[in-house]
């Protein structure tokens, strides 16, 4: 099972500590970096000292580190015009080294979009529909050729559809819980199909949609990656777990419920059961970014036994 580090930047981070996060990553040998896209703090933080950009972030760290992948989970598809979109993640692509992936959705954070005057449309499936269709439209167009796209909401006339990544496909991610055009999206136009914050009941039941819509479009269901997203709570003793439980301001047995929590030995017992059920990928949601011993102790006791 690959595990990768997965950080929620809007609660609170400089980019000094999100370079710090992601090398330390790299340097433990987790799968991939990978953030939010959000513009405004959630909960009782009070974010400072504000936010950061994610392709901006992941910019600067494609020059910063040299291994790892880096991604979001998930892109908000109301942020960016599909165009602009595509240009963006090909140059950090580039940037890079080719060791990046894209995670897209709908964005549905309403709050934010009021916030810093980002219109945000009733109608969002059909939106992410049609940047999905012109983002990977874009790259698959053969260089010297053109690409035209005439959609509800979207309009491309003549595109050079440029500039190119540089791995010759970027994993799109796709997630959600959505029972029909969620998995229908997925099985168009994912390499992977990531579950959030789910039971294992849930994923499994939601694994099983996006497989069926797979191959009804005949497509293999193994052809795309199933991956949970889960916050992690992990530590040596009984005190150490609930101490950092108290950092995040979640309680120990809700996060044991709900995310991955408890000692080394209970967390590969659960990562075992999200396994089980078709999970090869899983993100480790890491809410307090100060925390790297967590890091170093999952690397260390967790990841070879799942490996």
């Amino acid at each position: 099972m690959d595990l990768r580090v997965f950080t929620e930047p809007q609660q609170g981070a400089t980019y000094e500590t999100l370079l710090r996060v992601a090398k330390a990553a790299e340097e433990l040998n987790y799968g991939a970096f990978f953030r939010s896209d959000h513009y405004l703090h959630m909960g009782s933080v009070d974010g400072l000292p504000g936010p950061t950009d994610a392709w901006i972030t992941l910019a600067g760290l494609a020059r910063e580190t040299s291994r790892i992948r880096l991604g979001t989970l998930m892109t908000a598809g109301t942020f960016r015009l599909p165009g602009v979109l595509a240009i963006q993640v090909a140059q950090v692509d580039q940037m890079s080294g080719g060791r990046v992936e894209l995670g897209l959705g709908a964005g549905w954070f309403e709050e934010e979009h009021k916030a810093y005057g980002i219109p945000f449309p009733t109608e969002k499936i059909g939106r992410l529909e049609e940047q999905l269709a012109v983002v990977t439209g874009l790259w698959s167009t053969p260089v010297g050729q053109r690409f035209n796209f005439d959609g509800k909401y979207y309009q491309l006339q003549d595109s050079p559809a440029l500039p190119k990544p540089t791995q010759d496909k970027v994993p799109v991610l796709i997630g959600g819980h959505g029972a029909k055009r969620t998995p229908a999206l997925a099985a168009q136009y994912a390499d992977e199909f990531n579950m959030p914050f789910a039971s294992i009941e849930d994923s499994e039941r939601q694994f099983g949609r996006v497989r069926s819509a797979a191959e009804e479009r005949g497509r293999k269901g193994d052809d795309l990656i199933y991956s949970n997203a889960l916050v992690m709570c992990v530590g040596k003793t009984d005190a150490d777990v609930k101490r950092r439980a108290d950092v995040i301001g979640r309680e120990v047995e809700e996060l044991k419920l709900n995310g991955l929590a408890g000692s080394p030995a209970e967390v590969v017992e659960k990562l075992g059961q999200y396994q089980g059920v078709g999970s090869q990928r899983v993100y480790l949601q890491l809410l307090d970014l100060e925390d790297l011993d967590q890091l170093e102790l999952v690397a260390a006791e967790v990841m070879p036994q799942v490996d």
